[in-house]
């Protein structure tokens, strides 16, 4: 059964909408308007059009922020990709960590970032749940009240660089230099932070969870599912995505199957400071990328008892 971790009056969240100047040279935003409560926000994320993607003057109804995280573990980086059944939307992607941007955070979206990776990425190890800390900054503990963390072996979230256009809200520039784009699909400013989650060595027996708020009735809930961990490891080789995807599972990567698979609009192709898909096939990215995926190895005949031996054992429970 999953754990309900959490429960958030979704009333409680306001944001505010934007206006975006873009160039060539850069892109600036700021906010307008009233808040809006995220019923609100949904109402106003409508599919736009821009006549010229390198330069425009445009409102938008909000202000997103994903992370591109890189997890170092035993040696190896990986992408870290969340399984996410997108309600507005009526479809299941995997797509980077992301979350709205709260009107009070407009001009610190690094910080909601942060909150986001603390949020929906839980490290387990036998010992109980890791803390993090960005630089010398603790992390937040979202789910003390039902998960035990552990006081010590805190992982490390470290930022990286950045892209090269700047990124201003208002007359500040943002020093990460995050990516930026505008979905047009949605009407929104979407920031991608890169970040580095640096596993600490003494840190044994480690599973990775995903954690993400489901709008339910008029509650925004957070549920642990230890059955489905949606939490999906991308093996990188000099910095670049290899075809393949895992799951980790007390130190164990399992290979996670990638037939039918859709990535969120973050990895589809960016024209300017323009994105103009809802989502991309895992296979069309492959091709993008230059990437051949490796057929999977067929499993062996003890694999099949088990599996079968599984089955059997659910049926009779």
């Amino acid at each position: 059964m999953p754990r309900t971790l959490i429960r958030k009056n979704p009333s409680n969240f306001k944001t505010l909408p934007l206006h975006v100047e873009a160039s060539p040279e850069g892109l600036s935003y700021q906010s307008i308007g009233m808040p809006l409560n995220f019923a609100q926000t949904l109402q106003r994320r409508k599919a736009i059009q821009l006549a010229d993607p390198q330069r425009f003057v445009v409102e938008l109804a909000n202000l997103g922020v994903s992370v591109r995280l890189t997890l170092h573990w035993q040696g190896r980086d990986y992408w870290v990709l969340v399984r996410q059944r997108r309600q507005d939307r009526g479809d299941v992607v995997l797509k980077l960590i992301s979350g709205y941007v709260p009107a009070h955070e407009l001009n610190l979206p690094l910080h909601t970032a942060i909150q986001e990776v603390a949020e929906e990425c839980l490290l387990e190890t036998p010992e109980g749940w890791l803390g993090g800390r960005f630089n010398d900054t603790w992390l937040p503990a979202p789910y003390a009240a039902a998960l035990h963390y552990r006081e010590a072996l805190p992982f490390v979230l470290t930022p990286a660089s950045g892209a090269a256009r700047p990124v201003h809200c208002a007359n500040l520039m943002l020093l990460e230099r995050p990516r930026a784009y505008v979905h047009l699909p949605t009407a929104s400013l979407q920031l991608i932070y890169d970040l580095r989650l640096q596993v600490p060595r003494e840190a044994k027996g480690l599973s990775l969870f995903h954690v993400d708020e489901r709008l339910e009735g008029d509650q925004l809930v957070a549920r642990l599912n230890r059955k489905r961990p949606d939490l999906y490891l991308m093996p990188l080789q000099d910095g670049q995505p290899l075809a393949e995807l895992y799951t980790l599972k007390k130190d164990q990567l399992v290979q996670a199957s990638t037939r039918g698979l859709w990535l969120a609009e973050s990895f589809a192709p960016q024209d300017g400071w323009v994105v103009r898909d809802e989502r991309v096939r895992w296979k069309d990215w492959l091709k993008l990328q230059g990437l051949v995926e490796r057929k999977r190895e067929p499993a062996s005949h003890l694999e099949r008892f088990s599996d079968k031996a599984k089955k059997l054992l659910a049926r009779v429970l």
